[in-house]
């Protein structure tokens, strides 16, 4: 089976995608599915925000909830588009997989594309944790911030995005040994471990502070991208 998928996940029905995820073709994946994991995750904080969204109670809010809203939406986007792209990363370590091994040029050839393959397949989860992060801390920052209602929708995002970061850190560290670049290794493994620990620091945080239901002061105005 080509491992290439013919049309993006999101425009898949979500029965149509659990399907496909449950099904023995090779993608979707644990990568996809830690992104379209996160992409809920996103959804839920874009949700939360506007469920605050015009409420008196949290008109001190309102550019947090207003920057919320919008990254929210945009995460939710990036992580439908990364799902793709872990799809696609496999799909050219796949391609690389069948190249021809009868001569030695032509095993220069295969050794070379894996490690490329590999190193590709490394960097696109690497930037699902990274997005990761990004929604974890909009989550914190919403907490004690917004509806009190839905405060445990927003610890569910931040669960998500946890979630998510591990798995896609999973697929980074499983495609460093076929890299054959020591130093790449390293940096990759150094980079990955720094964002973790962040994700999990902010996701503890905001458990902690829905747990105390204690509203917190107003953030300084985010900068909207």
């Amino acid at each position: 089976m080509d491992a290439t998928p013919q049309i993006r996940f999101r425009d898949l029905t979500l029965d149509g995608f659990v399907e496909e995820l449950a099904s023995s073709a090779p993608v979707p994946g644990g990568g996809s599915a830690s992104a379209v994991a996160a992409s809920l995750g996103a959804a839920l904080v874009a949700m939360v925000a506007a469920l605050s969204m015009g409420r008196p109670k949290y008109a001190e809010h309102a550019d947090l909830l207003a920057w919320s809203n919008e990254t929210g939406r945009a995460l939710a986007d990036r992580f439908l588009a990364l799902a793709d792209e872990d799809a696609a990363a496999f799909a050219r370590y796949a391609a690389a997989m069948k190249l021809p091994r009868d001569t030695d040029d032509d095993r220069l050839v295969r050794i070379a594309s894996l490690q490329a393959a590999a190193r590709y397949a490394s960097e696109v989860p690497l930037l699902c944790v990274e997005a990761c992060l990004g929604l974890v801390a909009a989550a914190e920052a919403l907490a004690g911030r917004s509806n009190v209602n839905a405060s445990s929708d927003l610890n569910v995002a931040s669960l998500l995005g946890e979630a998510a970061a591990r798995g896609a850190a999973a697929n980074v560290m499983i495609n460093l040994p076929s890299v054959g670049d020591p130093e790449f290794v390293e940096v990759m493994t150094a980079r990955v471990d720094g964002l973790l620990h962040e994700v999990e620091r902010l996701a503890s945080e905001t458990r902690e502070i829905v747990a105390s239901g204690e509203p917190r002061e107003a953030l300084p105005t985010p900068a909207l991208d």
